[in-house]
């Protein structure tokens, strides 16, 4: 799909703090899918010491699916941070040359990314309740 660039006029200081913001949306959401992906990890080791606890030694050792998922989100966390942040330096370009082409790629993948690790913690809560 070839897409026009959307003609601009010299881009102001609100079109570049737009950018800014956008940006920083884009850190907060890389925050917050990593420090999900930590607790999930975290997760595992809770149900162990509570295994221990309760003295239920066979669960022990069985960590199950959440350490996996949660290192992929803490890695899905970093690549949204990077994305973002390639995001942030192909508008501040196309602004300072007067042109702005929309992309929408970077948000499919991520949407893509974030769909399916939330389809595995599906499946792994439902395979574990």
């Amino acid at each position: 799909m070839n897409e026009e660039p959307l003609p601009l006029k010299k881009a102001s200081a609100n079109d570049h703090l737009a950018n800014e913001r956008t940006f920083l949306a884009w850190v907060r959401t890389s925050i917050g899918v990593m420090g999900f992906g930590f607790v999930v990890v975290k997760f595992s080791l809770f149900i162990r010491q509570i295994s221990a606890a309760l003295g239920r030694e066979n669960q022990l050792h069985s960590t199950g699916y959440s350490p996996i998922i949660g290192i992929l989100l803490i890695g899905l966390g970093s690549l949204t941070l990077l994305l973002g942040y390639l995001r942030y330096q192909t508008t501040k370009r196309q602004l300072d040359q007067g042109q702005y082409y929309h992309s929408a790629l970077a948000m499919q993948v991520i949407t893509g990314l974030l769909f399916i690790a939330s389809m595995l913690l599906l499946w792994y809560v439902i395979q574990t309740t």
